[in-house]
């Protein structure tokens, strides 16, 4: 697991931290929302982490990522089609802040193409070296032209992000949180992602046992809402960044306090489960289950030689800027970090936000077997989850299993700003068997449609390998591949 994002939000001297200047928030505020894209970045870490990745776990050069087959262009188009429909008042702020145009998309490929041969050009001076490439193409985008763009446009715009903000990020490296789950082994990322609450999801299914999680040849949703309110309702009381926790995470996965949560479990629907949120002025935005998480992506792949890799890289883009020349945009992640003085998760000196991302890996009998993810936000453990269990207790194939109609709840502060919270509230796909609606109906959840596989359902990713083969699924409801075969 990487630390893939650091708030640069506060500096340290002698010892102590300060701002580096006054953050627009009120300390009597009830709005938990930072409104200046400028003062909600935090350090682009993928540059960094691919090339951390390729120097430890590969023999490849950086160019060779360039190379890997892309999404189906049809489908892509068509996914950006949706996103755009639902996210046009988004889109339509998402401008150059140095003019009153949007960008273009060829203007925006060719801006973000010149970036990337600005990275590519110094390993190239590097004679051939691989790892001496793969440090000059880091140094080149945290050092080096482009470096020096991101930090004009954020000074330029009375941002806080600085030259040795860049320069001194470096990926750090954390354990795994490994959970034992229907005779395979889960790894999970920490808790300054959902990586604890995907942990603790399992943890729960795992002890209630799979006649529990499953309702003939379907998923018992109401069991499995339940236990998904309960895993949100302690991230939001208890999860931040571990070095800010008043707890250990691993309490969240200890077998008494995981049965404890299972005897709170009743036949009818429970809408803001203890440790309830405190209460918050709503927000009177559009609810999130309507407008979706749609910045991010996820690959996974294994490998004959055993080798496994599950990856979920996101950043926001609809609802930010770019910064002109580069192609990228300013990341709103720190967005992420709660506004309201006091909250466990609010914007402190070090503190990262605590984010969404969460890739998971599996062995089997101490071997490589699946690396899984999907995007979606608050989504993706939910969405993760239900392909778990179709999997391993309902004996579906990993096809019919990330292609099976999904719900989510919405019964916690969302992880995003406003962080709004919707009591009681379940999303289903449209091609959700009505008896499962009809039964979550009678006991008593706040139900309401999704189109039949929408994208704000999740697009989860899955390669796995057992004894004889390999085998690799793209969820449909998202512009995804998946390829077996030979290395590309």
């Amino acid at each position: 697991m990487t630390d893939h994002h650091r708030t640069p939000y506060l500096e340290q001297r002698a010892g102590t931290y300060y701002f580096r200047r006054r953050l627009p928030f009120d300390p009597n505020s009830k709005s938990n929302r930072f409104f200046v894209f400028s003062l909600r970045t935090d350090i682009p870490s993928e540059a960094r982490d691919i090339s951390a990745r390729l120097t430890a776990m590969t023999t490849l050069a950086y160019d060779y990522v360039r190379g890997c087959p892309t999404m189906d262009q049809n489908t892509f188009k068509a996914l950006l089609s949706e996103l755009v429909r639902f996210e046009i008042a988004a889109f339509e702020k998402a401008r150059l802040a140095s003019g009153p145009r949007s960008l273009a998309a060829a203007e925006f490929a060719a801006q973000r193409e010149d970036a990337i041969q600005t990275t590519w050009s110094a390993a190239r001076t590097e004679g051939g070296d691989r790892r001496a490439g793969l440090a000059a193409t880091r140094a080149a985008f945290y050092t080096g032209p482009i470096a020096q763009r991101i930090v004009d446009f954020h000074a330029d715009k009375g941002g806080l992000l600085r030259a040795e903000d860049l320069a001194s990020y470096e990926v750090r490296e954390e354990p795994t949180l490994a959970i034992d789950f229907r005779g395979a082994q889960v790894h999970c990322c920490g808790a300054w992602c959902q990586g604890i609450s995907m942990a603790q999801t399992l943890a729960m299914l795992e002890q209630a046992g799979p006649d529990a999680a499953r309702d003939g040849n379907q998923i018992n949703l109401h069991f499995l809402i339940e236990v998904l309110k309960r895993v949100f309702a302690d991230r939001e009381a208890h999860v931040t960044d571990p070095r800010f926790m008043q707890i250990a995470p691993e309490a969240l996965l200890d077998p008494a306090f995981i049965a404890d949560r299972l005897r709170s479990i009743d036949e009818t629907s429970d809408p803001l489960p203890a440790p309830a949120a405190p209460a918050t002025v709503p927000s009177g935005e559009r609810p999130v289950f309507e407008a979706g998480c749609a910045d991010t992506s996820h690959v996974s792949v294994i490998d004959s030689a055993g080798n496994i890799f599950s990856a979920t890289p996101s950043d926001p883009s609809y609802d930010t800027v770019v910064i002109p020349g580069t192609g990228l945009s300013v990341s709103s992640r720190g967005s992420q970090s709660g506004a309201i003085p006091g909250h466990l998760n609010a914007l402190a000196p070090g503190k990262r936000p605590r984010l969404t991302p969460n890739p998971i890996l599996g062995l089997k009998d101490g071997q490589p077997w699946l690396a899984m993810g999907t995007p979606g936000g608050d989504v993706q453990v939910q969405a993760m989850a239900q392909v778990l269990i179709g999997m391993l207790d309902l004996g579906r194939t990993p096809r019919e299993a990330v292609e099976a109609p999904r719900v989510a709840t919405y019964a916690f502060p969302g992880s995003f700003a406003p962080h709004d919270v919707h009591p009681n509230k379940v999303l289903f796909e449209a091609d959700m068997p009505e008896h499962l609606i009809e039964s979550l109906r009678a006991r008593g959840h706040d139900l309401e449609q999704w189109p039949a596989r929408t994208w704000m359902a999740g697009g989860v990713c899955i390669a796995l390998r057992d004894i004889s083969r390999a085998d690799a699924v793209a969820d449909p409801r998202r512009a995804g591949t998946a390829k077996t075969g030979a290395k590309p």
